[in-house]
Order: structure tokens, then sequence, then C-alpha cells
């Protein structure tokens, strides 16, 4: 796998430049594992560019291209609008220029909240989020014809023989032969963690990184928002209220090791 390493103006593309116009200044703000980021300035705009050079992580940011332009024009989800492609003539780097949506990351905004009501209604509203994304018609272009979980199944067989993941193989042969209950299909997001999540003026402003956005089992992204963090989602307490927002509990015990700790230790 690839490092990440900060992007320089110099670096970026001029279908890039050419379209964002004179870059003034790039800051880099925390940022996920799969590909680089930074906040340009330019002609008085923040816009968002994220860069990937690993082959794996190249065809995730293409994948999130394609899902954010099926979302933005076909759903009423606060998702960042996609400005530019921009794929090296090697197809060893894939560009990504984005509309900048401002926010700090659910996890950073609930980690320093010290006002519990405050904290309470962030968890809430974080459950009501994923609901209304559960409840979008999912775009035409994001369903397949073979089913969600066996295409993750031959994912997490594949990202095992060729990359660095947690699961096992004895893991992988555990989650294949003892499947979970059929459950009707939603649109999902497919990552929907906290840190997936942004808030601004303590409400949600942006769902982002939707690499995973398709047709499919919404256990799978219940269990990963409520997977506990240091402080967050250790009390049942905050389970209760992500479940108040959502609106109803979709998922038992067995269902979330299933997804939480099964299927997600190979992505």
């Amino acid at each position: 796998m690839s490092s990440l390493q900060p992007i320089q103006i110099s670096e970026i593309p001029d279908t890039i430049k050419q379209y964002a116009g004179e870059i003034h200044s790039i800051r880099f703000p925390q940022q996920g594992c799969t590909s680089d980021l930074g906040i340009i300035e330019c002609n008085g705009i923040s816009l968002a560019l994220k860069r990937a050079k690993d082959p794996l992580y190249n065809a995730w940011l293409k994948k999130e291209h394609f899902v954010l332009r099926c979302l933005s024009t076909e759903t009423t989800i606060p998702v960042p609008k996609i400005k530019k492609l921009d794929i090296d003539s090697d197809k060893t780097q894939v560009w990504l220029l984005m509309e900048f949506l401002e926010g700090r990351t659910l996890r950073t905004a609930l980690s320093k909240e010290t006002n519990q009501a405050v904290r309470s209604e962030l968890i809430y509203n974080f459950g009501k989020m994923l609901h209304q994304i559960h409840s979008t018609a999912c775009p035409k272009e994001l369903m397949k014809e073979e089913p969600w979980l066996e295409a993750m199944l031959a994912d997490a067989e594949y990202n095992l023989a060729n990359y660095k993941v947690d699961g096992s193989k004895i893991l992988l042969e555990k989650i294949s032969s003892n499947k979970p209950k059929a459950f009707a299909p939603t649109l999902i997001h497919g990552d929907f963690t906290m840190d997936n999540v942004l808030v601004e003026n303590g409400k949600i402003s942006a769902v982002i990184d939707w690499a995973g956005g398709t047709y499919g089992d919404p256990r799978y992204d219940v269990s990963l928002s409520i997977r506990p963090k240091p402080g967050l989602f250790e009390s049942e307490n905050d389970k209760e209220m992500f479940f108040q927002g959502y609106g109803k509990k979709i998922i038992d015990n067995e269902e979330y090791e299933y997804f939480a700790n099964g299927l997600y230790e190979f992505f």
C-alpha cells in the first residue's frame, strides 16, 4: 500500500489547475488512510482535492466520483458536488476535485463536547442521517444484478489474497458459511462511520467518502456506525440515542458481529 503524502501545488494536473484557476495556497486537514487530501484556496473559494496512488485506492476514488455524481443529481443527501476528475495517462494516480464543505468529523465533535444534551443530539442526528440515506431511493446506476453480500464476499477473498487486511482465511470461511438472514436492500453508504460525517455549528453538514455507496444491506451501515471508539459508543446510552434517531433497531448482536467484526475486517 502507498503511504500518504502532502499534495504539492506543482504536482497538481493541468486539467485541475485550469478548472480551479490560480491556486493561492493549500492546507491539509485530518484525513483517512486511502488518499491524500488537500484544501486548495483559489479565486476566493475553497475546493477539496483528493489524490490516490495505489491500484486499490485508485479504483475506490473513481468509484467515489461515480457515486457522488449520481447522488448529487438524484438525491438531497448532503454530499460534496464533483468538479473535476483527472486520471494520469499511465493510470498510476487519480485526482478528484470537489466542493469543499465546512465541518469537523463527528468523532472529533463528540470527543470534544462536554455538554451531554448537545452530545446526545449529535448522536441522535447521526442516526437520523443514516435513516435518511436508507430511505432515499437508490439511483438505478448504483444497482447491480449480483446480490450485495455475494459481491462483498468475493471482494473480501480478493483483498485477502492481494492486500494487507485485518481478516484471516479462517474468518472469511466463517462469514462465507454463516451468512445472516436476508434483509431488504436499500441505498447504503458502505463506510458510515463517525469519521465520514461532518458537523458544523452543531448540525450534520455533510456525508463524505462514498466509495462504498451502492444498493446493499443497511445493517452493514448500522453496524459500522456504532462500532465503539474511546469514549464513544462504549455505553448503551449512545447506542440507544443513535437508534432513536434512526427510528428503529434493525440489527441484533449476532448480526452486528457478522458485519462489524467479520465482513468489515477485509476492507
